[in-house]
This record gives C-alpha cells, sequence and structure tokens, in this order.
C-alpha cells in the first residue's frame, strides 16, 4: 500500500506520481484515511515540483471520479458552464450565467468559496438572506432541467475530494500551483456534466497567475484536460492588476452584479461579461456569430430577462428575490471607516492583491479553514487607477466586523494604493481569448 509521506517525498524531489499512486492519495483523503497535515505536506511538495500534463491529468481525472459524475445529456437545451481562475472583485459569474440562461442556455455551475485573498462565487451568493448552495446531485439536475440555471457548492456526492482539498489549501498557504488550480477547477467542470465550459483566467498583481505566459499556459492546461475528456473548452484571459468593479466583498458584489444586469455598473465588469457571456452562447452552439451573440446577451439586460433569470435562481435555491432589490441585500456592517489621499494627484497604482488581503481583515474571506465571512463585509471604492484625487478626498470605504479589523483593513489598503503626477496608460481588461471550435480560433 502507498504511503502518503513517501509520496510526498518523491514528489518534492520531482518524480513523476502514477496515476494509480494519484487516485490513491484522492480517495483516501476524501474518505478520511489521510489526515490534513500529511496531506498539507504533499500539496506543498506539489506546489514547489510542479506536476506533469500526465500527473494533473490523472489528478483531476480522481478529484472528479471521487464522486458522481451528473449525466446532463438529457436536457434539451445546450449546456454549458463557466467558471474563473479567481480575482479580487470578480463576481462575473453572478453577471454571464443568468445572461446565457436568459438567452438559451442551460448553465449548471459548481463553484468554490473564497480562496486565499480572492473571493469566491458561493460566499457571494450565500449572502444573499435564505440562499442555498449545498444541493444534492439530484436537486442541482433537476434545477439544470427545469429553469436552465444553478449555481452550488461542492456537496458530497458532487466531487467532494476536490471540495475537502480546496478547503485545506486555502488554510495552508497552497494555493499558487497551476497544477492544482487546473485539477481543482476542471473536476467541478467535468463533474457537473456540462457539454461546454468557458474558462476566464485571470492575470496581474490580484491573481494566481502574475504573467500572460503563465496564464495562458494555465489556460492551455485545462484546455487540454477538458477536450480529452471530450468537452469543448475556451478561454478568456482577463487582467487583474486591479480589482474589477468598485466593490469587493459578498453582499457588495452581489450588489454590483445586479446593477450590471440592470444595464448600469462599472464599465470594467460589463466589458468581461460581454465577452465572456458572447462565447458561452458561442462554445454552446446557441448562435454561430459573434455579432449575433453580442447582440442577443445585450438585449437579454435591456430586455430585463437577465436579471429575471438571475431572482428565479434565488427563488429556486430558498432565497429571497426581493433582497436583490436592497442596498447591500439588507445587511449592515459593524464597522465602517474611510481611506483618505495623503496627496493630490492621480492614482498609478491600485495593488489588487493587497486590496484582497484588505477584504480579508475587514471579514470578507477566511483566515482559516472553516472560518465565517461576514456577508457585509468589503470594501467600495471610490478612485481606481487613472482617476483624480484631491488630498483628503475619499479613495474608498470599508465595512468590516468589528472596528480592530476595520482599522487593521484601512492599514493593508493604504498600501494598495500610490498617487503619483501622470495617469499611466489605459489597458484592456479582456487581454486574450482561446478559442479553436468550429473555426472560432482567436
Amino acid at each position: 500500500m502507498p504511503d502518503i509521506r513517501a509520496l510526498s517525498e518523491r514528489k518534492r524531489h520531482g518524480e513523476e506520481l502514477s496515476a494509480d499512486e494519484l487516485r490513491w492519495i484522492v480517495d483516501e483523503y476524501a474518505g478520511g484515511g489521510i489526515d490534513d497535515a500529511p496531506m498539507a505536506a504533499w500539496l506543498m511538495a506539489v506546489c514547489c515540483a510542479g506536476m506533469t500534463q500526465a500527473e494533473t491529468s490523472a489528478l483531476t481525472e480522481a478529484m472528479a471520479r471521487s464522486g458522481r459524475m451528473l449525466d446532463l445529456s438529457g436536457i434539451e437545451r445546450p449546456t454549458v458552464d463557466k467558471h474563473s481562475t479567481g480575482g479580487v472583485g470578480d463576481k462575473v459569474s453572478l453577471v454571464v450565467c443568468p445572461i446565457s440562461a436568459a438567452c438559451g442556455a442551460c448553465v449548471a455551475k459548481m463553484s468554490g468559496r473564497g480562496l486565499g485573498h480572492t473571493g469566491g462565487t458561493i460566499d457571494k451568493l450565500e449572502a444573499i438572506p435564505g440562499l442555498t448552495t449545498d444541493l444534492s446531485a439530484e436537486r442541482f439536475t433537476e434545477q439544470a432541467q427545469g429553469l436552465g440555471l444553478v449555481i452550488a457548492a461542492q456537496s458530497a456526492d458532487l466531487a467532494p475530494a476536490d471540495g475537502k482539498m480546496y478547503a485545506l489549501r486555502d488554510a495552508t498557504g497552497t494555493v499558487d500551483s497551476p497544477a492544482l488550480i487546473a485539477s481543482s477547477i476542471m473536476s467541478k467542470k467535468l463533474a457537473a456534466g456540462c457539454e461546454s465550459i468557458v474558462l476566464e483566467v485571470t492575470v496581474g498583481s490580484g491573481a494566481f497567475m502574475r504573467t500572460r505566459d503563465e496564464a495562458r499556459a494555465l489556460a492551455e492546461l485545462m484546455i487540454g484536460i477538458g477536450r480529452r475528456a471530450g468537452r469543448k473548452v475556451g478561454a478568456v484571459i482577463t487582467a487583474m492588476d486591479e480589482p474589477l468593479g468598485f466593490a469587493i466583498g459578498n453582499a457588495i458584489e452581489v450588489e454590483e452584479a445586479v446593477a450590471v444586469l440592470k444595464g448600469g455598473g462599472p464599465q470594467d465588469v460589463k466589458e468581461v461579461s460581454l465577452t465572456v457571456a458572447s462565447w458561452m452562447l458561442l462554445l454552446a452552439g446557441v448562435v454561430a456569430g459573434r455579432d449575433v451573440a453580442r447582440e442577443m446577451v445585450m438585449s437579454s439586460v435591456g430586455s430585463g430577462e437577465a436579471l429575471e433569470y438571475l431572482r428565479k435562481m434565488v427563488a429556486a435555491q430558498d432565497g429571497d428575490p426581493d433582497a436583490l432589490d436592497r442596498p447591500m441585500l439588507g445587511w449592515a456592517p459593524d464597522a465602517t471607516g474611510e481611506l483618505m489621499a495623503d496627496r493630490s494627484g492621480v492614482v498609478t497604482r491600485l495593488d489588487a492583491r493587497q486590496v484582497g488581503y484588505a477584504a480579508v481583515s475587514a471579514g470578507a474571506g477566511r483566515r482559516r479553514k472553516g472560518d465565517p465571512v461576514d456577508p457585509a463585509a468589503g470594501i467600495r471604492l471610490a478612485a481606481k487607477v487613472g482617476d483624480s484625487v484631491q488630498c483628503g478626498g475619499m479613495l474608498a470605504q470599508v465595512m468590516a466586523s468589528s472596528r480592530e479589523r476595520l482599522a487593521e483593513a484601512l492599514r493593508q489598503l493604504e498600501r494598495a494604493y500610490e498617487i503619483g503626477d501622470e495617469a499611466p496608460p489605459k489597458t484592456d481588461v479582456a487581454l486574450d481569448e482561446l478559442f479553436g471550435v468550429g473555426g472560432m480560433q482567436q
């Protein structure tokens, strides 16, 4: 029988583990045969030594098959899934999933909670009063069939090994590994059963991938895993040097996503959402042309159909859809404070990762495995890169779980801002698109 300590040592020295060994690790950890401490040592070895493509594919398959593999082939609508590699203020899933459902696709999505400095779609959705994301495989499939839109957390019967490993990685600092990121994301995607998968791969200071080359390599790794499993997969690479939008947190990001679905909201969120949603429709085969896809996406927002689909999903998952009309979904923070500019000028840098850490300190994320998150905690930015500011003017508002956490978050947020005399050049948010199905190579 294999031994986890020996496998960790071999991996630390750069040896390639077999598919059987990786399957044993996944099954034993999921079943309680391996404790958190030795599993964390193995994860750290992977972070240090990396994994081959064969290892990553084998790990992904083992994680996906640790629970039920859903069969959505009986659903009449074309099925499509979407996932992000994580970012700060990235609420794109909350926008594009109801848009795609309103346009005729079936979106059946399994998501994760916050990981490190990045937010999680599940934490954001659970800020909606009453809403549950813990769905059985049967309920997940029934909602996908009946409504055409479902977003759920990993459950005991859907990729359970990934759910357990995901929480351990967050708590032990074993997050920044392309192989672990790819296997975590793609195991959920394969288990959820959708025919098509659009990936949003973020790059920059607030992402796990720091360069465009790293982001492209991760995207190609995940695309390869998916296509070997018989799925249609593509990726959009997006910038994450500064937060996406102006809201960072849980309830506050749902509020901003609703604003976009109403036709408003920040321009960068709208730009990324339009690109990702269009590719979801194209890859799923709902439409055949890029221009038609974009028009359909914009029409679903303009008519209110996309927002109505979000309301229907909230109600189907026991949430209160009327909360979507309340500021901060009805939540009020325990403590609030403002970060003021110490000089006049132009914001030349807003470090997304530092903003993410500040949001965690405020209470919007987790420092340890199992920590609760405060739905009311978060950051509302008043100035981003390129904006002019006056000395004493507000840069951001922080909402925190306590006065102590507020003070800590403000100290961290102060380090995220740099103010200079000249604005840096504008850059696009959507940086690259990797697709190659049906002649749609970009």
